[in-house]
């Protein structure tokens, strides 16, 4: 089913698929179908077979494309891991998804090392390509494909497998919400073993046969640097790496005229940091997806990023969206409630965790934890997560919604805020917040600007300002640390 090389291979053979800015290699789509075929080689020698699990820790590079691609030659399962994490970290999901071989790239032999794993080295070359290739095993929508660990912002990370199904409803949707040909390309800066480096628009680009960029890691400069070299047609990130390409020195001088749509999810996108795009000519959109589900579940029509924008659009093709009181009922217009969200896009379950399957999936919908909102016209947004939300004097408060006041502030970059504990009124916000370069601004005169703009029990009682606001792995913010 997933034999995306093997397709384009046949009738755009050479026609580039991938480049790698790291290694400076680029493939063809002969050449990639050609190595995922020496590469699923490869891993059956090392014992790899169909329903078993291959790691990778590396930065982003073609080869993990190409072992995606073998694993489906296989039946096997892809596990790419988080190099951000530490070796406890790393070792603790090693012995929970038991991979038959991890494969790493030089930078990572020494972490690699530490994991109690059978080891490859990437910089070694698979098998002969001129040796016949074994009969593929082939897979079924239904079978897993991809293991991801979810960021664990909120306890231990949990292993949500991810179905051959899930990545191709979620490709096509995308490719009808992006209009996207296969003459585009987009510029992967997000690391692959997030879902948004994967998955948001590397693998629909690669489904329909357009050109996937990669970038080792983000460096604000080089990215701009590669989206004018590369004439980029696509980028996808969260708001903190917009903020950095925006804030680069070469931000207003780069021809970025190539770029026809800019996909933002993560966290909400302030007012500033769209506008410095729409200057650009760049319709910067606010999506929403997660590891789950997707991860391209919601749309913002480009005609409309501006008028719409605080929320994250309309559901897009193949999905199913729902808000649910406590007791199961469907909200209101713009009453908040959690999102239900159902289709082909949802993902098999949770690794080894039946009991945390079940309270996610339940008669086919997956309920997220997210607590949104929807308006008159269908369009959803963002109010919080249901663990986030505190109630201060009696009144809910989701720190979402704070937060997008919070960053409408000109000195403000990006806000997080919590509830903390309060003798008086239960609990109360504390806001984090990262100030744009060369920007001052105090606590009270903070308060002042958001008095007319929220409610007085939504008022956070303490303000801290960061030279840098922590993140997780994905580049979100990383709240536990906070």
């Amino acid at each position: 089913m997933s034999h995306w090389p093997e397709m384009h291979a046949r009738f755009r053979p050479q026609a580039e698929a991938l480049v790698d800015l790291g290694t400076g290699r680029r493939w063809t789509w002969a050449q990639l179908h050609a190595d995922s075929l020496a590469w699923a080689a490869t891993l059956h020698e090392a014992g790899v077979g169909p329903g078993q699990t291959v790691a990778v820790l590396a930065l982003n590079r073609g080869e993990t494309f190409a072992l995606l691609f073998a694993a489906a030659h296989l039946g096997a399962v892809l596990f790419p891991m988080n190099w951000r994490l530490s070796a406890p970290e790393l070792r603790w999901q090693a012995e929970h998804a038991q991979p038959r071989l991890l494969l790493h790239d030089e930078p990572h032999a020494g972490l690699a090392a530490e994991l109690g794993l059978p080891l490859r080295s990437l910089e070694q070359p698979p098998l002969d390509l001129l040796a016949p290739p074994r009969a593929r095993q082939g897979n079924a929508l239904s079978d897993a494909w991809q293991l991801m660990y979810t960021s664990g912002s909120s306890g231990r990370p949990k292993g949500a497998l991810i179905s051959h199904g899930q990545v191709h409803w979620n490709a096509l949707a995308t490719i009808l919400a992006c209009e996207l040909r296969a003459e585009h390309s987009t510029l992967t800066f997000a690391p692959l073993f997030h879902t948004g480096g994967m998955n948001c628009l590397s693998t629909p680009l690669l489904h329909r046969g357009g050109r996937v960029v990669l970038t080792p890691r983000l460096d604000a400069g080089e990215a701009l640097a590669s989206v004018a070299g590369e004439q980029i047609s696509h980028l996808m990130g969260v708001p903190t790496i917009y903020q950095l390409l925006a804030d680069h020195p070469d931000f207003e001088g780069t021809d970025l005229s190539s770029v026809q749509d800019a996909i933002c999810g993560g966290a909400p996108l302030g007012e500033a940091l769209l506008q410095r795009y729409l200057d650009r000519g760049i319709p910067l959109r606010q999506g929403f997806g997660l590891t789950e589900v997707g991860p391209n579940c919601f749309s913002t029509p480009p005609a409309r990023v501006r008028e719409k924008l605080g929320t994250v659009g309309l559901p897009i093709h193949h999905i199913e969206a729902r808000l649910s009181r406590p007791d199961g009922s469907e909200c209101d217009c713009d009453e908040p409630g959690e999102l239900w969200l159902r289709g082909p896009m949802v993902c098999q379950g949770y690794l080894h965790d039946p009991a945390a399957t079940a309270s996610s999936i339940v008669e086919g919908w997956f309920r997220t934890g997210d607590v949104l909102s929807r308006d008159a016209e269908g369009y959803f947004r963002v109010r919080g997560r249901l663990k986030e939300m505190y109630i201060s004097g009696g009144e809910n408060v989701y720190p979402a919604e704070v937060e997008a006041v919070l960053q409408g502030h000109p000195a403000v970059a990006l806000a997080a805020v919590k509830g903390v504990p309060d003798a008086r009124w239960g609990e109360v916000g504390s806001a984090f917040l990262e100030l744009l370069p060369g920007a001052s601004l105090s606590a009270d005169e903070l308060l002042d600007w958001l008095r007319p703009r929220l409610a007085r029990y939504k008022l956070p009682k303490r303000v801290e300002i960061l030279s840098a606001l922590p993140r997780t792995g994905s580049g979100k913010i990383d709240k536990a640390a906070l």
